[in-house]
């Protein structure tokens, strides 16, 4: 056999095993191996027809165990497939080819064997990855981890909605505690995706505690503190988690009730109960803005950051790097907190739209390093089988928000009635289907939404305002 020809049977060995030893007269191993190799084809066919991706994703990531054995599967078949390649080169006899071909074309196998055995190499890192992502971020408790376990196998077949609070935290090294300066409680309806995205400033005063509570018992007025040496204030609303892990005595002596007692008091402040907390770190978002390859912006207007203002990020469309999209977010040199706000939500407007799933495979292990190093969550890692799913549908359906700032509320003098009635009317809203005359209406759309009115209807489309002004 030729040297060209004894390449040719190797190299259609790596896509279909078994026929280097057919050519070989070594048919019954042949027949075997393609068997096999088309048995296993059919069988990917068929989950690929049958299963649904995201839910076979969902489970991977909800329990360690199936991704470890993805991991040792794909190890384990990777070096079968180098060892066939090998194997299948050997049947040839390359031994009868002179010398100087015999070196080439073993060379040129052991390339080939390489080369298949790279993809499983890589899916095999892009799982280490995520295992390592998702074990750093969800901790579940062992009580919490067994509840969802036996609970049912649809844990939404009795709800609605779920409610997640979104907290922006400002923890660095050179700071003690955390001030949580952007909180956005997302209530997400669960049959169709659609979300609501409820801004409270950090700057809300008088909070009110749920009754019965130690916060309450110790702030029955509301949470009221002596102003600060420097003429500050420590109670407002971004306040409440530092304050309440400063003092562990309210709680009879346990600790690190911060977060337990920030998503009670939202849930409350909204009239709604808060299922689980997301906290991001805004300098370790900038690397995940990093990881994606930045996120296109419009800048209505240039922003000035720094010390010393120093710092410009300047008007116009182009894609921002992961600090520049974070000053732009966080900014409030010749601003203030409810710009703040606007800035933040199209910042995650942008993000929604275009991390798209090819982007973040494209870029994994990056995200997941910066997703590891940016993300505090109390969500069970096994409630991920069903929230990833979910995660999905919010991304092709309606998001709305609100900003709870001035003039729709007075943040020195908050009236929480009307807060509760809000957000109660545009949950309801956005749990209702879209009217049909609207929907079958000839008349072009507007590219963005009117900006309604407080008195009439606050709630927005998450986009709206972003970059039109």
């Amino acid at each position: 056999m030729s040297a060209p020809a004894v390449l040719g049977w190797t190299l259609l060995s790596a896509i279909a095993p078994g026929a280097a030893h057919l050519r070989a007269g070594r048919r019954r191993t042949g027949l075997v191996l393609l068997g096999c190799y088309a048995a296993g084809l059919l069988a990917l066919l068929l989950a690929y027809l049958t299963v649904d991706q995201v839910t076979l994703g969902a489970r991977l990531i909800a329990d360690s165990s199936l991704l470890t054995t993805l991991m040792v599967a794909l190890a384990v078949l990777g070096l079968a497939w180098f060892a066939l390649i090998i194997r299948s080169f050997m049947v040839l006899s390359p031994g009868r080819l002179p010398q100087r071909q015999q070196m080439l074309m073993g060379t040129l196998a052991g390339l080939l064997a390489v080369a298949v055995l790279t993809p499983f190499a890589a899916v095999a890192q892009v799982a280490l990855a995520l295992q390592s992502m998702t074990d750093g971020i969800f901790v579940a408790p062992p009580e919490a981890a067994t509840e969802q376990q036996s609970g049912p196998a649809d844990p939404w077949a009795s709800r609605e909605r779920v409610n997640i609070l979104l907290l922006g935290g400002d923890a660095d090294d050179n700071r003690t505690g955390v001030r949580t300066d952007s909180m956005n409680l997302a209530s997400i309806d669960v049959a169709t995706g659609n979300t609501v995205l409820m801004s409270l400033p950090r700057n809300l005063e008088d909070v009110r505690f749920r009754p019965g509570t130690p916060m309450a018992q110790k702030f029955p007025t509301g949470f009221r503190l002596p102003p600060d040496p420097g003429g500050g204030r420590s109670d407002l609303l971004n306040s409440v988690w530092e304050y309440a892990d400063a003092h562990p005595e309210l709680f009879g002596g346990r600790a690190h009730q911060g977060a337990k007692v920030l998503m009670d008091t939202i849930g409350y402040t909204l009239g709604v109960k808060v299922d689980w907390y997301a906290l991001v770190n805004m300098w370790g978002f900038a690397r995940l803005i990093d990881a994606i390859g930045g996120v296109t912006l419009t800048v209505e207007r240039d922003v000035v950051f720094g010390k010393y203002n120093e710092g410009l990020v300047k008007a116009g469309t182009r894609r921002l790097k992961g600090a520049d999209a974070m000053w732009y977010a966080r900014s409030r040199t010749y601003s203030d907190d409810y710009t703040r706000m606007r800035r933040q939500r199209c910042v995650i407007s942008a993000l929604l739209e275009q991390a798209d799933p090819a982007t973040v495979l494209s870029r994994f292990n990056k995200v997941a390093m910066a997703t590891k190093e940016l993300i505090r969550t109390d969500i069970p890692r096994t409630m991920l089988a069903n929230l990833v799913p979910l995660a999905v549908k919010v991304q092709s359906a309606k998001v709305t928000s609100i900003q709870f700032v001035p003039p729709l509320i007075n943040t020195g003098y908050p009236d929480y009635d009307k807060i509760k009635a809000i957000a109660a009317k545009a949950i309801r809203d956005s749990g209702r289907p879209a009217p049909v005359a609207a929907t079958a209406s000839s008349a072009p759309k507007p590219k963005k939404s009117v900006t309604a009115t407080p008195s009439t209807n606050p709630t927005k489309s998450l986009g709206d305002g972003c970059g039109g002004l």
